[in-house]
C-alpha cells in the first residue's frame, strides 16, 4: 500500500514539475522530496518520473498516478478544513499571510490584542511575497491586494491602499522630471497595479533599482535613489520622502479571505473578526 504522504510529496511535484518546487511548496528539504518519490515509486513497483535533463518528465503511469494523487490530496485537505471548521474551542494555532510591509504595519497592535483576551490561541503570520495558498491549509487567513476570482472562499473587503510616487525632497528639488530615475519590485511583480504604474510613468525606461520588498523600496528612495510606488500609510509621516506628484494616486482594495470550509471554525472566526473591525479604522 502506498504511504499518504509519498503520494502528498509526489502531488506536488507532478504540480510544480521539479524536485525543487515541490520543496519550496512543501518547506521541505530538495532531497526529501526525491527520497519520498524513490520510496513511492518502490511501493508502487513503478518508475513515476524520469528524471534526465533539468525538468522532470512524468513517465506514462506517473502521469496517470499525477491525477488519482491530486484527487486523494484535495480530499484529504477537505476534510482537514472540515475537521477544523468544527472546532468551538479558540484555542490552537491560525495562519495569517499578508504582504510584509502590510503585516509590520497594520496587524501587530490587533493580533497582540487578540492573544491577549485569548491565550490559548496561536497565531503564525507569514510575510509573503507569494500568494500563500488557502485551499492547501498554507495559510487559514490571507489579506489580498485585489479580491480573488477563484476558489471556493469567503472574501471581506477591509479598505483601499493609495500608492503614489515618493522620493526624498532633495533628490526631487535638485533633478528634473526627464533626468529622475524610477524604483520598483523584481520581475515576480511586474503585474502588481504599483508596479504598471511606475512602469508607465518611467516611459519605457528600464528601472534604475528593482527590490523584492516595499521596505528596500523605502530605504533606496529615502536615500536619493529615484522615485518609488509606495503605500501612504508606509511613507506619508516620513519627513525623508515627499509626493513627486499628487495626481499620479493608485488604489488598491484590500480584501480579507478565508477558505469558506472554515467558517464554522471558532479560532478563524475570532480572528477574522478581530481583522474585519480593526483593519477598517486603520485604513480610514
Amino acid at each position: 500500500m502506498a504511504d499518504w504522504e509519498n503520494l502528498r510529496y509526489f502531488a506536488a511535484v507532478a504540480r510544480s514539475g521539479t524536485f525543487l518546487g515541490a520543496a519550496k511548496e512543501l518547506g521541505v528539504e530538495h532531497a526529501t522530496v526525491a527520497r519520498r518519490v524513490s520510496r513511492l515509486e518502490a511501493e508502487l513497483g513503478v518508475r513515476l518520473v524520469d528524471r534526465r535533463g533539468k525538468r522532470l518528465t512524468m513517465t506514462p503511469a506517473g502521469a496517470r498516478i499525477a491525477v488519482m494523487a491530486g484527487q486523494i490530496t484535495g480530499q484529504v485537505e477537505a476534510i482537514e478544513r472540515t475537521a477544523s471548521g468544527e472546532r468551538a474551542e479558540v484555542s490552537g494555532e491560525v495562519t495569517i499571510s499578508a504582504p510584509p510591509a502590510f503585516a509590520a504595519a497594520m496587524l501587530a497592535e490587533p493580533l497582540v490584542q487578540l492573544r491577549r483576551a485569548h491565550p490559548r490561541l496561536r497565531l503564525r503570520v507569514l510575510g509573503e511575497t507569494r500568494y500563500a495558498s488557502l485551499g492547501q491549509r498554507e495559510t487559514d487567513i490571507a489579506i489580498r491586494f485585489g479580491r480573488p476570482t477563484t476558489g471556493a472562499l469567503t472574501a471581506s473587503k477591509v479598505g483601499t491602499i493609495a500608492f503614489r510616487l515618493y522620493g526624498n525632497p532633495e533628490y526631487i528639488a535638485s533633478t528634473t522630471p526627464e533626468h529622475r530615475s524610477f524604483i520598483g519590485y523584481d520581475e515576480e511583480l511586474d503585474g502588481a497595479l504599483q508596479q504598471v504604474a511606475v512602469r508607465r510613468l518611467a516611459g519605457g525606461v528600464e528601472l534604475a533599482l528593482r527590490l523584492n520588498t516595499a521596505e528596500l523600496q523605502i530605504a533606496m528612495a529615502k536615500a536619493g535613489g529615484g522615485l518609488a510606488m509606495l503605500p501612504d500609510f508606509l511613507a506619508s509621516g516620513d519627513p525623508s520622502l515627499t509626493p513627486a506628484s499628487d495626481e499620479e494616486v493608485v488604489d488598491r482594495e484590500v480584501w480579507l479571505v478565508f477558505h469558506t470550509d472554515l467558517k464554522g471554525s471558532a479560532p478563524v472566526r475570532v480572528v477574522a473578526d478581530c481583522l474585519r473591525d480593526h483593519l477598517p479604522r486603520r485604513l480610514r
